[in-house]
């Protein structure tokens, strides 16, 4: 991937340690609170949101 700062030019991306994937998972297990204060039909984009977050957070984990 290519970025480019604030000069215009480009950088090629420094490698790191990969991201600690708990924080991510905490987080998206945080989109759960307060289902039973929803209207069922709410339910699902709830879900669908959570599920997104928890399959990239764990995919991150192998670099998937």
């Amino acid at each position: 991937m290519v970025q480019f700062n604030s000069e215009g030019s480009w950088s090629a991306p420094v490698p790191g340690p990969p991201p600690d994937p708990a924080a991510a998972i905490d987080a998206a297990l945080a989109g759960l609170e307060g289902l039973d204060q929803l209207e069922p039909v709410e339910h699902v984009g709830r879900f669908d949101a959570v599920h997104s977050a928890l399959t990239e957070a764990l995919s991150s984990i192998d670099k998937v």
